[in-house]
């Protein structure tokens, strides 16, 4: 049975992993912060596809490779680098920023809701105002929190059906009704002659476009199934870059049609995708379909939101078993879901959607934690990428089924030095006010960002500061880092390794401690 299972885990092909990267990162809710841009936006989206999307495929791809049978992703690539404190800020980060990320996806849940209706103008009102949207938000995060409690195991059919519905036929149809309004003569409310290389001596031109990077976030998740391909080092490359065009052509066109059909002046990055249907809908007399695609969309958020309320909190559970967070955060309750870790991200995001209240509308509120979310998942990517670049150095002789590179460190340095410098550039900018978002007081702003990326980074460290032996939950299978070179670190490896090698169907080698291919002792005393 073992090999069978093998065998059908090894004909996954390219064009399977590159529809896994298309679904998992394609988003139709930050078309309009692009669309501001007109003809230019195609050059930030293929900036960031260059500097960003691609270096976070290979460099994860590389690292999931080495360590296939070790818990903790982010935690591990990062915790064999540079100890375990930086390696639980890193999946700590991937966590918490989803955490942030609720209210903006749901924001624009809320925004789909709203235009339900058939009164374009009631809708928008409605989509407006503010309570409305922190009532809606609040009960469809509960509500899935609630779901999720009682066991997800129908949700991965929603989540498929929803990525379908919600994301790549809305786009297909957007893309389609621009084609059809340019060719039977509707006029441009993009001005197609413009600059494709924008002014970027202006930071107005640029700030805004630094949240692009998080509508290509997740492609480190990819990296998983680096082995379950055949010729990794050939195909999961094509698959990389076929994926990553892909979704560049979606963003791209979906973002043109949008801005062929409103006025830059007019955008409203929360509103302007239903606006932008609605106006086509009612300029080919079939302004009915306005509330079915309202639905799909909502249908796509609700089960994005369904997917992700208990996926993230998964891998902090797994860490927090292995003695990284205190007991209370490691309760499950009868489904086997992480209880209290659910109750205290939901209890997160009730109290930033509360920033309804202090902000000075609905679109200032999604930009500001849109921000806020980007800065948090940068802070992970700048530790992936120095972590991928350090290893090579400190674990020479790791098995690497999937290598940047044939020979020596120079292309790792390459992809990984380019996505580190991207990840610090839009890092940097994301701190900047954009421009063309009214956001009320400055110091507000700077507040919420500088505050909220203070407390976050400094949390965890706060919590292993207070950590206890008896925090590691009986039973806890998570396997020991390469650098814990005492005897029965060493024998879990090992065991491990045999397990998974033997799963895999891999000829064991000769006796050999596994800390000879890939530990370096001498670094044992900096990891803490």
């Amino acid at each position: 049975m073992a090999n069978s299972n093998i065998k059908a885990v090894a004909k996954l092909g390219v064009g399977t992993l590159i529809m896994l990267n298309v679904v998992a990162v394609v988003s139709l809710r930050g078309l309009p912060a692009e669309a501001e841009y007109g003809i230019s936006s195609a050059f930030y989206y293929l900036f960031a596809a260059f500097v960003f999307l691609i270096p976070v495929s290979l460099v994860s791809a590389e690292l999931a490779a080495m360590f296939p049978y070790q818990q903790g992703g982010m935690f591990r690539w990062v915790g064999e680098a540079f100890g375990e404190k930086l390696g639980f800020l890193g999946i700590w980060l991937q966590w918490i920023e989803n955490t942030i990320w609720y209210p903006t996806v749901l924001t624009f849940g809320a925004v789909a809701l709203a235009f339900i209706g058939m009164n374009h103008a009631a809708d928008s009102v409605l989509a407006s105002n503010k309570i409305y949207s922190l009532v809606v938000v609040l009960a469809i995060y509960w509500l899935a929190t609630f779901i999720s409690l009682k066991g997800m195991g129908w949700v991965g059919k929603i989540s498929k059906i929803g990525g379908m519905v919600g994301t790549i036929i809305p786009v297909i149809i957007l893309t389609i009704l621009g084609v059809i309004y340019l060719c039977v003569g509707g006029t441009p409310q993009m001005n197609l002659h413009g600059n494709f290389i924008p002014d970027l001596s202006k930071f107005d031109n640029i700030v805004l476009a630094a949240s692009i990077f998080l509508f290509y976030a997740g492609m480190e998740l990819s990296g998983v199934h680096v082995r379950e391909i055949k010729n990794p080092t050939v195909n999961y490359p094509k698959a990389v870059f076929l994926g990553a065009l892909i979704t560049v052509l979606v963003f791209i066109f979906g973002t043109y049609a949008l801005g062929l059909i409103i006025p830059a002046k007019d955008i409203n990055l929360v509103q302007s995708l239903l606006v932008g249907f609605d106006n086509y809908f009612s300029y080919f007399h079939i302004s009915w379909l306005s509330p079915v695609m309202a639905i799909a969309l909502v249908f796509g958020v609700l089960a994005g939101v369904l997917t992700w309320v208990s996926g993230p909190s998964k891998g902090i559970l797994a860490v927090g078993k292995a003695g990284y967070l205190p007991p209370f955060f490691q309760k499950t309750n009868k489904n086997g879901i992480q209880r209290n870790i659910l109750l205290i991200q939901g209890g997160a995001v009730t109290l930033l959607s509360l920033l309804f209240v202090v902000m000075p509308s609905v679109e200032s509120f999604y930009q500001i934690l849109s921000q806020l979310t980007v800065l948090l998942y940068l802070i992970a990517y700048l530790l992936m990428f120095s972590a991928a670049i350090y290893l090579r150095y400190t674990m020479k002789k790791a098995k690497r089924p999937f290598r940047i590179g044939s020979h020596g460190n120079w292309l790792m340095w390459l992809v990984g030095g380019v996505g580190f410098a991207g990840s610090l550039l839009a890092f940097v900018l994301s701190f900047l006010p954009p421009g063309q978002v009214a956001i009320g007081s400055n110091t507000v702003w700077y507040l919420v960002l500088i505050g909220g990326v203070i407390i976050f980074v400094v949390a965890p460290f706060i919590i292993l500061r207070f950590r206890k032996p008896s925090w590691v939950a009986k039973g806890s299978d998570f396997v020991p880092f390469h650098w814990q070179t005492d005897p029965a670190s060493q024998a879990r490896l090992a065991e491990a390794e045999a397990q998974f090698e033997a799963s895999e169907g891999i000829a064991a080698p000769t006796a050999k401690p596994a800390s000879d291919a890939t530990a370096q002792p001498d670094k044992t005393s900096t990891k803490s």
